[in-house]
């Protein structure tokens, strides 16, 4: 499929808004720092559904994707957005979260396979380490 990145190919990442949350600063400004420290960067715009996001990340041959969610529908949409990888046969994709996501629900979508949960005052470097070790991996 995809050649580690350790090979010189840069990370695909899809920067994705899922649901009816307008608000996209914070998914600008990762967009922007995972693309200022080398990565290829998608940002799929606002209002995107869980098909929409799944088919992106299959068309650009993603090898991260990140859910920035402030609506407080996480529990709706990430398992959806799972759900639909596996039902086509992604499993090589690592599946950030970021937004104000309770940390009550942190265990539960990381049960349903996202790798990690950024919330509000992650730094980008952590985003962009994480990404790059998780990739790696």
């Amino acid at each position: 499929m995809t050649e580690p990145a350790s090979q010189g190919k840069k990370i695909r990442v899809v920067v994705a808004k899922p649901g009816l949350d307008g608000h996209d600063r914070g998914a600008k400004i990762i967009a922007r720092a995972l693309r200022d420290a080398g990565m290829e960067v998608i940002y799929t715009g606002l209002h995107q559904t869980p098909e929409q996001i799944v088919e992106t990340v299959i068309q650009e041959d993603a090898d991260a994707v990140g859910l920035s969610i402030l609506s407080g529908a996480h529990m709706t949409l990430v398992p959806r957005i799972v759900e639909l990888l596996e039902e086509q046969g992604i499993d090589d994709v690592v599946v950030t979260v970021g937004g104000t996501i309770p940390s009550d629900d942190i265990p539960e979508l990381k049960r349903l396979g996202v790798a990690e949960v950024f919330t509000p005052g992650s730094s980008t470097e952590a985003i962009i380490d994480f990404i790059r070790a998780s990739v790696a991996a």
